[in-house]
Order: structure tokens, then C-alpha cells, then sequence
């Protein structure tokens, strides 16, 4: 299983995608960090927030998610680069995400706080001064960023830095439902062409972003997912407030459920194997959305590892004779989920 820690709903960006900022947590409710003693070992956990570099007691959460996870990283804006800095002179191991909207102008605009993209950027140079190999940024394309996503790839193919991309959603935990493409057949552009400078790459960890990417066109066009979720499964989320969720997508107007509270179990295993856990999974099963963040889709990805590989191997072949990319004909892999997944969303 993988697992993201969302350690508080407190942050200085003001991001037009994203309303967390507007609707902070109460730091007293927030779980403290022996609260996490109870989670169980795990692949990855991410750490994310809001900004979880505004908890003072971050050391703390850290230090307990590495002894659960073979791999942890930090999700931030990079607001805070001697915070960062420090954090990871004490866990050489830990890994980075900075979240980037864009170039300079468009990323101070979008995120809602000028001098943003120097402190990302001066925190993605100095982590990799430190020696850190596990470092990258990523952006999260809307109507109006989606060429600068292409610059910012190239940006981190001089930076030797990973690059990951998402795409506008709705949900609680952003507490927004206006999230949407309008600019589709730019925006799907775009993506074509980052998924064909990827399968040039060397690397088959880009080849694999390529398939992830090819998911984005999907999500945007509004069709169900290429592989199913599997949310409460494969992975789980803890907000700040304890609960053990199975996703960040949920929307009330659809459906929200938790597991229970870590706060309040004597073991993990209690309530994963619960009776309530088994109806969150059915209702995951018949979820009316189309939802394509990595948080679910990676874990899938590795599940079911070898329809991701087989599309990878043909993209890559035609790549190498220098043809380009079908967006139109993306395969929905059939492998026993449920035909009310996604349903309720229309093809746009």
C-alpha cells in the first residue's frame, strides 16, 4: 500500500485551484505525531497539506513515516527553504516535491503570492547543493498554464529533477467544484506533446509519466479511467484531523466516508478490515468519478503493471521511428471493476 499524511489544511499560498488557504485547520485539532505509531509499514508515504512546513512538529511526523515506508517525501510550495533545508539535513533520505504553477509571472499569479517561484526554485537548487537525489517539482495544469508545463519540463531535464503533472479536480479537500478545462484541445496539445518528449527519453521511469500523462487526456475529455481505482485498497490518505480516508477526490454531493479515526482505535487493522471499511470499498467500486491524481493511480499502475507496460512498449517503438502519439484511441483496460465507475461523469 502507499499512504499520504495531510498534515494540516494551514497555508500561505493563496492558489486559484485550490481553497485549502481559505479554510485552514485549528492547529489544537490537528492529531499529534504519536497518533501515526499506529499506521501500518508501508511502500511511500507522502507528507503533504496544505504547507506541512507550517508545522512546527513536522521532525516528528517524519521521523516516525520512516520507520513505516520504504520512501517518504515532502509535498510543499518550497515557501520555506531553510525550513526545508534543514529538515532534510536531518533526513538526508527524505524526498522533495516543490509544487510549481508555471513560469515566474504565471506561477506568482496562480499560486497568489509573489516571489513564489524564486523560493521554489532557490529550494530545488539548494536541496540538490545538499546532495539530494530524491528532488523534483511539479505543476498542476489548468486553463491557463499549460504551456508554461512544457517549459518547466525542459526546465527539469537541465536540473536533472523529476517532473510529475496533475490536472484541475474538484474535491473537499480543495474545497472548490468550478475546477474545470475549458481550453480542452489547447490543453490536451500540450499534454501530446510532453508525453512524446518523454517516451524520447532514456529513462523508462519517463516512458511510464507518458502513460500517467496519456491518463490526463483521458480525465480531461471527461471518459472513465484507464485503469480503475482502487482508492481504500491500495492506498489510504489520514487528514489532519485523524481520519483515514480512502481518497482526497471524495465530494459530498456524491459521497464521503472514513474508516474511523487513527485517534481513536487500539490498531489499524481494526478498522481496515472492518465491516465499515468494506462499504467504503463498494462505494469506491461504483464512485461516479473519473478522478486521474497519482495518489490512486500509481498504486494501480503497479497492480496491474503489465497493460501500462504493454502501451509503453508499442508508444516507445513508434517513438524510435519517429511517429507520433494516437491520443485518440486510449485503451480503458477492462480488468473486473465495476461498470458504474466513473458513470456519472459525462464525455466532454
Amino acid at each position: 500500500m502507499d499512504a499520504s499524511i495531510i498534515v494540516t489544511y494551514r497555508c500561505p499560498m493563496h492558489c486559484q485551484m485550490c481553497n485549502i488557504w481559505d479554510n485552514p485547520s485549528d492547529m489544537a485539532a490537528e492529531f499529534k505525531p504519536g497518533d501515526l505509531e499506529k499506521m501500518p509499514e508501508v511502500s511511500v508515504i507522502n507528507i503533504t497539506g496544505g504547507e506541512p512546513l507550517v508545522r512546527e512538529d513536522l521532525a516528528d511526523i517524519v521521523e516516525i513515516a520512516m520507520n513505516r515506508a520504504k520512501r517518504v517525501c515532502v509535498s510543499t510550495s518550497g515557501y520555506y527553504p531553510e525550513k526545508i533545508f534543514a529538515l532534510s539535513q536531518k533526513f538526508p533520505r527524505l524526498g522533495f516535491r516543490v509544487s510549481i504553477e508555471g513560469l515566474s509571472l504565471k506561477n506568482d499569479e496562480l499560486r497568489g503570492r509573489s516571489g513564489g517561484f524564486d523560493r521554489g526554485l532557490r529550494t530545488l537548487l539548494g536541496l540538490r547543493q545538499m546532495g539530494r537525489k530524491d528532488v523534483g517539482f511539479g505543476i498542476t495544469v489548468s486553463n491557463h498554464n499549460s504551456g508554461d508545463m512544457l517549459w518547466l519540463y525542459e526546465l527539469s531535464k537541465q536540473l536533472r529533477m523529476e517532473f510529475a503533472t496533475a490536472a484541475f479536480h474538484n474535491s473537499f479537500y480543495f474545497h472548490k467544484d468550478d475546477n474545470v478545462i475549458t481550453n480542452t484541445e489547447e490543453v490536451i496539445g500540450n499534454f501530446k506533446l510532453l508525453i512524446e518528449r518523454l517516451l524520447k527519453e532514456n529513462r523508462p521511469k519517463s516512458w511510464f509519466r507518458a502513460f500517467f500523462n496519456l491518463g490526463l487526456i483521458n480525465y480531461i475529455r471527461g471518459n472513465r479511467r484507464i485503469l480503475p481505482c482502487e482508492a481504500g485498497s491500495e492506498n489510504f490518505f489520514i487528514d489532519p484531523f485523524g481520519r483515514i480516508l480512502p481518497c482526497n477526490g471524495m465530494e459530498e454531493k456524491y459521497w464521503f466516508e472514513s474508516f474511523g479515526n487513527i485517534r481513536e482505535i487500539n490498531s489499524f487493522e481494526e478498522i481496515w478490515q472492518g465491516p465499515r471499511a468494506e462499504q467504503i470499498r463498494k462505494k469506491v467500486a461504483t464512485c461516479p468519478k473519473n478522478c486521474w491524481m497519482i495518489g490512486s493511480v500509481s498504486p494501480v499502475m503497479h497492480k496491474y503493471f503489465r497493460y501500462p507496460l504493454g502501451w509503453v512498449v508499442v508508444s516507445k517503438f513508434w517513438s524510435l521511428l519517429g511517429k507520433c502519439v494516437d491520443i485518440h484511441k486510449i485503451p480503458i483496460y477492462k480488468v473486473g471493476q465495476n461498470s458504474r465507475q466513473g458513470a456519472g461523469v459525462k464525455s466532454a
